[in-house]
């Protein structure tokens, strides 16, 4: 389908959020879906000028069926990302929930046979990560983690990447392939 979009979904996590703002702020054609949790820590973090600064549209998990997912069923995405993703999300994901927006969109472009990339947030045995106010601290994902975002890296048109250098690469390189 002609002029399909980018459909780019935020948990709530910190982990590189920052980072994952700067990357929307130079794409085009995306559309971004906010958790709830994602809703209260962008602007926990501060960041609401940024989110704001893309210029996408911005839809929000406000409704229990996760309406804006029919979206997938028009045809209207090309890619889903979700990035950050929290380890509840890849839980979620890695075990087929579909109880959230973020988690349905994932279902549902699974479904719909659109490519996923997955920003996981916990990715190795000890990380750095950004917490609000500027401040780095210490995180050691638990083994079920780091098993989870195995799992999740095994299921079909699912990319899963671990740093912001290989999500930026993924998404260019998917949207080199979609042109």
């Amino acid at each position: 389908m002609q002029n399909q979009r980018l459909a780019w979904a935020i948990t709530g996590s910190g982990h590189y959020l920052r980072e994952a703002l700067q990357i929307l702020q130079t794409l085009e054609n995306t559309d971004i879906f906010l958790s709830r949790a994602a809703a209260e820590i962008i602007k926990q973090y501060g960041f609401q000028m940024q989110l704001d600064a893309t210029g996408h549209k911005i839809y929000q998990d406000k409704t229990a069926s996760s309406v804006p997912v029919e979206l997938f069923y028009e045809g209207k995405y090309h890619t889903l990302v979700i990035a950050p993703a929290t380890s509840n999300t890849i839980a979620k994901l890695a075990y087929g929930f579909s109880d959230s927006l973020v988690s349905n969109l994932f279902a549902q472009a699974g479904k719909t046979r659109v490519p996923s990339i997955v920003f996981a947030c916990d990715t190795a045995p000890e990380l750095e990560s950004e917490a609000p106010r500027n401040n780095l601290v210490k995180v050691f994902p638990r083994k079920i983690d780091l098993d989870n975002v195995e799992k999740l890296a095994s299921f079909e048109a699912t990319q899963v990447v671990a740093s912001i250098e290989t999500l930026t690469y993924a998404i260019h390189t998917r949207l080199n392939q979609v042109k």
